[in-house]
């Protein structure tokens, strides 16, 4: 009993705390809300190498419902599906190094169904993969995987960063990833920061591909382009989430790179897209 009133001081005493530092001009007066808020656990890594367990006990006791992995530092698939069970949480993505897909595609696949997972999302391109006919061969290598995971029910995502939006001979290696991946066997993730980091438009790129984006990266940004706590910078969360039907958003994970604080820092970023209405 006296643990469980911890736990419950714990919760609402770092909400409070939150919630008096939250802007209010990031509620608005509309009727829809993020339903069930994620986590890229990257934002924890630290944390999560410490203490794996005890750091997903706490994001449960936050109110976190979905965990988006990049790593499992050491435990086994049954042992992270055990723990998730455990705290009511679910895992509907991770995110998978192309070095891994590369090296034993069908393996990853089998890890993610046993945790429970649906995608597996390629974090990154290798700094020197990164050219118009990288990209053509990148998208080949994403409807394969797309194909074998689907076979197993699963799907293969793609998170961006800003460089997929760097003009090359007039054209950009995003929307080569986009045109030549098959809808059907690739689903992309648009990470908001890096999006607007490069000058690109969340809104009109899910306007030009309209069901592609299942996922999404909450990350904001101040004005001198550094990444900061969701609610502490410049982008209009609210008015990009008003578009999630046309995006075809069903997930929406929040992260932060290098936070200052961690757990403080998620508890902060929970409470600001929980006040968001779109």
């Amino acid at each position: 009993m006296q643990t469980q009133s911890r736990r419950r001081f714990l919760r609402e005493s770092t909400l409070s705390l939150a919630a008096l530092a939250t802007p209010l001009s990031i509620t608005v007066a509309q009727s829809r809300r993020v339903e069930r808020i994620g986590l890229q656990l990257y934002t924890l890594r630290n944390e999560m190498a410490q203490d794996f367990e005890g750091t997903l006990e706490k994001l449960a006791e936050l109110g976190f419902k979905e965990m988006q992995f990049a790593g499992y530092h050491g435990r086994s698939p049954a042992d992270v599906r055990r723990i998730l069970d455990r705290l009511g949480l679910t895992s509907p993505a991770a995110h998978v190094g192309l070095n891994l897909l590369r090296e034993d595609v069908d393996r990853e696949i089998e890890i993610a169904g046993e945790i429970g997972q649906h995608y597996m999302v390629v974090p990154s391109l290798p700094g020197d993969e990164r050219t118009l006919a990288d990209y053509e061969r990148h998208a080949e290598a994403l409807n394969e995987y797309g194909r074998r995971a689907k076979e197993a029910g699963l799907s293969i995502g793609y998170h961006n960063h800003s460089f997929e939006f760097e003009v090359q001979n007039n054209e950009i290696g995003y929307n080569y990833l986009l045109n030549l991946t098959d809808p059907d066997l690739v689903a992309f993730e648009l990470d908001l920061f890096w999006a607007v980091n490069a000058n690109a438009n969340p809104i009109e790129i899910f306007e030009n591909n309209p069901g592609r984006f299942p996922m999404v990266h909450v990350k904001d940004r101040n004005d001198a382009g550094e990444m900061v706590d969701v609610g502490r910078g410049v982008i209009d969360f609210a008015e990009i989430f008003s578009h999630s039907d046309t995006a075809g958003i069903k997930h929406y994970f929040v992260e932060h790179d290098r936070p200052s604080d961690g757990i403080n820092s998620v508890a902060y970023i929970y409470n600001t897209v929980n006040n968001i209405r779109f």
